[in-house]
């Protein structure tokens, strides 16, 4: 395969180059992250989908392979486009180690543009568009001595020519997700098994409520996908694990400027907040010059404006998580979060403070996910600025127009929705395409590495 890492994507129409990217995480049974199905949308109907359909003509030469028509005369697939685009920002930031699903129609596999993408952990999923004629199924079996792996969507038993030609296309998959809106919860209990039999990971899609997430692990689904550990489920009178009440006495302790002291004092009574200090302290994250064993060193170190970052953090760590850390909530939040700075430095250069604030703002948002209890209750019980509880309780303000741009990214996963919220959300703020890509991306790789190292 030709490397086409080079490519320069520069001269893509507006109408492909002006697309954002979501991220919606794969979960295993312990639901810990497993990867990721990048979601590239434009809000510009059927031009880059889920399924990377509808092809339009792309410029920049990516290269065509033997047989196929130039993208001069055909036109690749946008997703194609979209995907070259996204790689030479530096598609593992967007992944870290986590694997990376990807749509693909027939014209981005009879393409050339795979060289870039880290094989080891991509699986290409098979558009329904995908007719499994002789050509085609010779280029899944090429494809995957490179490695790759593949994925079958649609399969039901509601629709027997359907199944047919999904049938000549399971041989070469290793995943096979089933959307839970298509397929009977009758038909559940034997068609899971019986793909499991044939070695297939059986993935359950479109989980969206923590109901449906029960009946998949009862029905025995491997991984996971949907929304649905974003959904509250609010429960009055819940009580904060030990844990996560001796952060957020420590945050208020932070944010009351008491005496390092006590800081000191209200770290060591809690062993584990104690030890991954440390943790962090001696990590590339923070760069400190020599090793630091001490909590009133790390204390110095870290300052007050990190130590509550790093708080705010730590309440979505799971304390028996501690190595297989990346939970779905915590990713999500910190991204929101990191997410929200980023906007709010790029809208507002000159007041650098907006920032700190919009991520203290983004890491709340999912406070009373974590808590399973109101936001009314969070913000009684956390000191907050009236911007802040506006921004959490009513999304109003500054801030509450970040939080509600950032809510409506991680949940659109079509054109249609895209158009309806991101865009012109995105465009009363004055941000292009390409900007909000690469603060995404910058926000996806900041989350990655402070997961890695801090927790």
């Amino acid at each position: 395969m030709t490397n086409s890492a080079s490519l320069d994507q520069t001269n893509l129409p507006l109408r492909v180059r002006d697309f954002y990217l979501g991220r919606q995480p794969v979960l295993d049974r312990n639901q810990a992250l497993y990867g990721y199905e990048l979601l590239f949308l434009t809000g510009t109907h059927g031009a880059i989908g889920r399924s990377g359909v509808n092809p339009v003509p792309v410029a920049g030469g990516v290269p065509a392979a033997a047989g196929v028509p130039s993208p001069e005369s055909a036109g690749l697939s946008a997703t194609a486009a979209v995907i070259a685009h996204t790689a030479q920002l530096g598609l593992a930031r967007a992944i870290g180690d986590a694997c990376c699903f990807l749509n693909v129609d027939a014209e981005v596999l009879a393409s050339d543009i795979f060289a870039f993408l880290p094989r080891e952990r991509t699986v290409l999923e098979i558009a329904a568009s995908v007719v499994p004629d002789a050509d085609m199924l010779a280029r899944l079996r090429e494809l995957g001595t490179h490695g790759f792996r593949f994925s079958l969507d649609g399969l039901d038993n509601n629709h027997g020519d359907s199944n047919a030609r999904l049938q000549r296309l399971l041989p070469s998959c290793s995943f096979v997700k089933l959307d839970l809106r298509r397929t009977p919860q009758a038909a559940l209990a034997t068609l899971v098994p019986h793909l499991q039999k044939l070695d297939k990971i059986v993935i359950a899609d479109r989980v969206e409520t923590r109901e449906q997430y029960q009946a998949s692990m009862d029905a025995g689904f491997d991984y996971f996908q949907g929304f649905y550990f974003a959904r509250p489920a609010v429960l009055g009178g819940r009580k904060l694990s030990p844990s996560q009440s001796a952060v957020l006495q420590l945050m208020n302790q932070v944010t009351s400027d008491v005496d390092n002291a006590d800081i000191e004092r209200a770290v060591k009574r809690d062993a584990t907040l104690a030890l991954n200090l440390l943790r962090l302290v001696n990590t590339p994250a923070v760069g400190a010059r020599q090793r630091i064993d001490s909590i009133s060193q790390a204390l110095l170190v870290l300052g007050r404006r990190q130590l509550q970052r790093w708080l705010q953090i730590m309440l979505y760590a799971e304390p028996s998580n501690h190595g297989h850390n990346q939970t779905p909530l915590l990713m999500l939040a910190t991204t929101r979060a990191r997410l929200m700075e980023l906007l709010a430095q790029r809208l507002r250069p000159a007041q650098r403070s907006l920032g700190e604030i919009a991520f203290t703002v983004g890491i709340m948002s999912l406070m009373d996910v974590l808590f399973g209890i109101p936001m009314t209750d969070i913000v009684d019980q956390i000191p907050v600025s009236d911007e802040i509880r506006q921004a959490l309780l009513k999304r109003s303000g500054f801030f509450g127009e970040l939080l509600r741009l950032a809510e409506n990214i991680e949940s659109a996963d079509s054109d249609d929705a895209v158009g309806d919220t991101v865009l012109p959300a995105l465009k009363g703020l004055a941000i292009s395409g390409d900007e909000m890509l690469e603060l995404e991306m910058a926000a996806f790789q900041w989350t990655d590495t402070v997961v890695r190292y801090a927790i």
